[in-house]
């Protein structure tokens, strides 16, 4: 019996008996996933533009049959935003200006996403080259992604305990340099979610009309008032005129700033600035004003992540929020890259320019 138990251990070591093999921790893993009805995660994202690092909070509910809310949230100026998908439509919610913008698109089946379970393990099962290494507490996979809207991304590091729960999702470019993470501080795999809780008239706040509060967000604290009572017990008019112009640092190659104009409106004034050279783009600036109703701006585009804000990326623009200003990038020479990067370039101290 002694010699049968020896001749069983040595088969085993000779064999790997006990081991676990690549397969099994993937199979582990996208199990898990695959058969959740609904799920809840709590964590943190972080998105590197290289000079810099934006931290978001982040919420990421799941239902099966394509229900998804994400709710993000920077840390710098406490700026929410909601991706929400149900039966009807795909939003990109902005409660604090009382607006969404609605897509026609495939969100989020036609890219990756590292804060969404489902695009993870769809990335998994995509790239038959995937590597899973073993380290000290679990497991590391590694594998391509697909951002058809930002090409420097290449690949990614899925991070997983020794339960092959997930813990931490790392993203790469060519470079081999970090530029999304996203920890995950609690990963809920049976959240008994309804479809009730992914309605978007939940974020449909409708405001008392004579109520001037919070009616408007002010651009650099200086570039609005709000209507309040002056010394003499009269109401002083709101303006949303922009005090300062907001240069983009990252210009392509042979473009230069041709135009700067301020136009007014009915209730401010607007910026254009035009780009003109190799790649020609106009670029328009205005104070981001709260509505007393929920508008609905359509789009027929993707949600686009931004470094301190999601975008609205159409055909040949980019509308976003990000400080109190709204702006609209417009050219049918730039690449999508190249949008980013003027976008996310937008905002450096050294480049404000008082148009006073």
């Amino acid at each position: 019996m002694k010699k049968l138990a020896v001749l069983f251990m040595v088969v085993c070591l000779l064999c790997g008996c006990g081991k676990e093999t690549k397969e099994n921790i993937v199979k582990d893993f996208t199990d898990k996933v695959k058969n959740t009805k609904s799920y809840k995660i709590t964590g943190n994202m972080e998105i590197s533009n290289d000079e810099e690092t934006f931290t978001y909070s982040l919420e990421s509910y799941y239902l099966k049959d394509e229900y998804y809310k994400v709710i993000l949230v920077n840390q710098t100026n406490n700026h929410e935003q909601i991706i929400l998908k149900n039966k009807e439509d795909i939003y990109v919610i902005t409660p604090a200006l009382n607006k969404s913008f609605k897509f026609q698109s495939d969100w989020p089946n036609n890219s990756s996403q590292a804060y969404l379970l489902g695009s993870i393990v769809k990335d998994i099962e995509n790239d038959s080259q995937s590597e899973v290494t073993e380290k000290d507490d679990g497991y590391i996979i590694k594998t391509k992604v697909n951002y058809p809207n930002n090409e420097e991304l290449t690949y990614q590091k899925i991070y997983l305990n020794d339960k092959k729960d997930i813990e931490k999702v790392e993203v790469y470019n060519e470079s081999d340099i970090v530029k999304i993470k996203v920890n995950f501080t609690k990963v809920d795999l049976k959240a008994g979610l309804k479809q009730d809780e992914f309605n978007l008239e939940d974020y449909i706040k409708e405001e008392e009309p004579d109520s001037t509060e919070n009616q408007e967000t002010c651009a650099n604290d200086t570039s609005c008032d709000n209507q309040k009572p002056n010394e003499t017990g009269e109401k002083t008019e709101k303006t949303t005129n922009i005090e300062n112009i907001i240069y983009p640092l990252y210009i392509p190659s042979n473009t230069y700033l041709t135009s700067s104009e301020k136009v007014e409106t009915n209730t401010g004034n607007r910026v254009i600035l035009t780009f003109s050279g190799d790649k020609n783009f106009v670029l328009i600036e205005e104070v981001a004003m709260k509505g007393s109703s929920m508008e609905i701006v359509p789009v027929y585009g993707e949600p686009l992540l931004l470094s301190e804000s999601i975008g609205a990326l159409s055909a040949n623009s980019l509308s976003w929020y990000k400080d109190g200003l709204s702006y609209y990038l417009a050219s049918t020479e730039l690449s999508v890259a190249e949008m980013q990067l003027i976008a996310n370039s937008l905002g450096n101290a050294t480049l404000v320019a008082n148009t006073k």
